[in-house]
């Protein structure tokens, strides 16, 4: 009975063989072929040698000249020579032995040599000393911390301010702590580096439009609409922001602010504003171009700014909704992995703030002064909604003289508009 059944199952396999496809019998034989030769093939290959002499690979490494780790540079290379600043960078300055005109400081209001935030640091120099030796999440919150962040926060009109001990560090940490993979960003192709760099840690899908062209702007939300609404569920866990300076670094034009938040409702976008340059200069207090335009501070998702201009002092901050702003003190990477800014700085910050509210006149001289040099500078109206820029771009082109040119002639000014420190 036994030799019967196996017959019996011998001819239904041979059937079963016949009545195959073809292309399946193909394959099975493939796969057989294939597994014989994983089994018979070596698993790896010895790699032919010859076993040189001590001699022979002496000469090999004396011949050997490894790639250099940068190219080479000229010793004439304007950054490895240095304008070497004598005594505070205030409106005279002396460069290189000889005294100047600045007009090349980033000290807006002129508060730099200021003797009350000189008083305010030298107070907190004693009580505190010079730095902090640890993040803020580690023994490097000083009390005066936590006045300034309630100053910046009050004067600005916001929930909470968060600050930063490099300005650089405040804007390219603010955008990676949240926006992911996976969401998108829309910023103007004029944004300055430490714009550029935060979107790159961010490591989210980045689209670019023209410099303040809410057309471009438009066209972009628009096409992403339209993606949504193929993609619903994909669209629901996505994050879209918009991410602006107020006025610009790199070109020296305002962002039209009305239009921005207009869009912002329309295409349920989050707006992130960097102040930088904006703030103590703009607005009739000073606020930035929030105020400049009469902007509700809500309508703003994420404010930034350096303190490294109008402040006179080091460092940066964002400031916002409560809970927009605590959520840095755990994902933002400069206030969480950076030593906290040192006392003396945070007291002359608050008595710089204490100057801007007492005498508001700072920023309107500024104005007044940026349009009485001709042909070079034009006035911006607290009032006015134009995105006119506050430096004319022909001007710093076409008239202003060299560096070399200005320290001979005694006229220091930063004729290299697009080159600007970022911040």
């Amino acid at each position: 009975m036994a030799t019967v059944a196996e017959q019996w199952v011998l001819v239904e396999m041979v059937q079963a063989l016949y009545e195959a496809p073809a292309y399946h019998l193909i394959l099975e034989g493939i796969l057989i072929l294939w597994i014989i030769r994983l089994l018979f093939s070596k698993t790896y290959k010895l790699q032919e040698r010859s076993d040189l002499t001590v001699k022979e690979k002496e000469e090999l490494i004396e011949e050997w000249q490894p790639e250099p780790l940068v190219p080479p540079v000229s010793k004439d290379h304007p950054a490895l020579n240095y304008n070497i600043v004598s005594g505070p960078p205030s409106h005279n300055i002396v460069v290189n032995g000889k005294e100047c005109i600045n007009f090349a400081s980033f000290n807006f209001l002129g508060l730099l040599d200021n003797p009350r935030l000189k008083a305010a640091a030298l107070a907190s120099l004693k009580k505190c000393g010079v730095g902090t030796c640890g993040p803020r999440g580690f023994y490097g919150t000083f009390d005066v911390h936590l006045d300034l962040e309630d100053r910046l926060a009050k004067f600005m009109k916001t929930e909470e301010a968060i600050i930063y001990s490099y300005g650089f560090a405040t804007i390219a940490s603010a955008i990676p702590a949240y926006s992911k993979r996976g969401d998108i960003v829309f910023v103007d192709k004029a944004a300055c580096f430490a714009i550029q760099k935060g979107l790159q840690a961010s490591r989210s899908d980045i689209k670019l439009f023209n410099h303040n062209d809410m057309d471009d702007l438009q066209r972009l939300l628009k096409e992403q609409e339209i993606e949504d609404q193929k993609n619903p569920r994909k669209a629901r866990v996505t994050r879209r922001f918009i991410v602006v300076e107020g006025l610009y670094m790199n070109t020296g034009t305002i962002c039209p602010l009305p239009e921005l938040v207009k869009l912002k409702y329309r295409y349920k976008a989050r707006i992130f504003l960097e102040e930088s340059l904006s703030f103590g200069v703009l607005g009739e207090h000073g606020r930035g171009v929030t105020e400049h335009f009469g902007i509700d501070i809500d309508d703003i998702d994420l404010i930034s700014a350096n303190m490294e201009n109008s402040l006179a002092s080091i460092g940066g901050f964002c400031c916002g909704r409560s809970f927009v702003i605590d959520h840095q003190r755990l994902s933002g990477q400069g206030y969480c992995f950076s030593a906290s800014l040192p006392p003396l700085l945070a007291a002359a910050a608050i008595e710089a703030l204490n100057i801007m509210e007492e005498n508001p006149v700072h920023g309107q001289r500024h104005r007044v002064n940026s349009g009485a040099l001709p042909g070079e500078r034009r006035e911006v109206s607290p009032s006015s909604e134009s995105t006119d820029p506050v430096t004319s771009e022909e001007a710093a082109d076409g008239s202003m003289h060299s560096a070399e040119e200005a320290l001979e002639s005694g006229h220091l000014e930063d004729n290299q508009h697009h080159h600007l420190p970022s911040v």
